[in-house]
């Protein structure tokens, strides 16, 4: 029952149901609506259900529809597992690898990196899709997610990527004009200057130094949702910022930043993270130690103290 066509059928419908969308999914697999409309009409057939409620308007899943695609999602994944222990995959890995990772850490870091991995396996397939938010892998059909801290959200599987400190730092001039805060509380009277990655907490800084952790909900004149503007803004000696150490070692280097309270700082490493059945495949662990090395020692490493 499980032939070749039928299997790609499956992996439209499960596009379909990920994107509510005939014409997102033809997109995606670079065919036309009618195409995928007529194989979802013989799927449904071959399984003797309906799967979708069509409209002009809206495309929704039927009851039959969800139990489908939980079990397609198992299936296909189970079939690309199987194709990898019965090939040479873990020497050339080949197919499509979809990852998920943060804007600023997804365009400094990830995409380079990614671009060199698709020149050493150029069989590989891969879409990378930046977001501000946690995505959910399984319903979104993502292999890898690439992100800062490591949320142990039930059967995902967390694999360590990167070391990479947040650090405190400010211009000088604002420095010398505000003082030099000598301890974690002090920062609460000092302007600060706040973004959040992805869904971290807003405003609140979780900072490990040499007496334990310590925690402090801080505030300033400006805020954004992006970090470049935070630098910025620092930089023009605005206040405080608590950011990456790889994005502001040049400036520091120059002078341009000063560390405040260098004792301290936020563990913020990089972890891929990725479905129980998904850590198991070929092309998945190829792509977690290529990050890994690049990360570590790379043209495009996260820059290490």
């Amino acid at each position: 029952m499980l032939n070749e066509p039928m299997l790609g059928d499956l992996r439209l419908f499960c596009e379909v149901a990920r994107r509510l969308s005939f014409v997102a999914a033809a997109h995606e697999f670079g065919n036309s609506q009618t195409h995928v409309s007529k194989r979802i009409a013989l799927l449904e057939k071959t399984l003797g259900v309906k799967l979708l409620h069509r409209t002009t308007r809206r495309v929704s899943l039927t009851t039959d529809g969800e139990t489908v695609v939980r079990w397609a999602r198992a299936i296909l994944q189970d079939v690309d597992a199987m194709r990898d222990d019965l090939s040479s995959l873990r020497v050339n890995p080949r197919g499509s690898l979809r990852i998920s990772s943060s804007q600023r850490l997804g365009r400094s870091h990830i995409a380079p990196i990614v671009s060199l991995m698709k020149k050493r396996y150029p069989e590989l397939e891969i879409w990378l899709e930046l977001v501000d938010r946690r995505v959910n892998l399984v319903d979104e059909g993502f292999d890898l997610d690439i992100r800062v801290g490591a949320v142990q959200e039930p059967g995902l599987i967390a694999h360590h990527i990167a070391v990479s400190p947040r650090v405190l730092c400010a211009a000088p001039g604002y420095l010398d004009t505000h003082g030099r805060p000598k301890s974690v509380d002090e920062l609460a009277q000092h302007d600060c200057l706040v973004f959040r990655e992805r869904d971290e907490p807003f405003g609140v800084w979780r900072l490990l130094g040499p007496g334990g952790w310590s925690t402090v909900k801080v505030t300033g004149p400006l805020a954004s949702n992006h970090s470049d503007v935070v630098l910025r803004w620092a930089r023009d000696g605005h206040g405080i910022v608590m950011v990456g150490q790889s994005y502001v070692a040049h400036a520091l280097a120059e002078g341009l930043l000063e560390r405040v309270l260098p004792a301290w700082e936020q563990p913020a490493d990089v972890w891929a993270m990725s479905a129980a059945r998904a850590a198991q495949s070929a092309k998945v662990r190829v792509c977690i130690d290529f990050l890994k090395q690049e990360l570590a020692q790379g043209e495009f490493a996260l820059w290490k103290p």
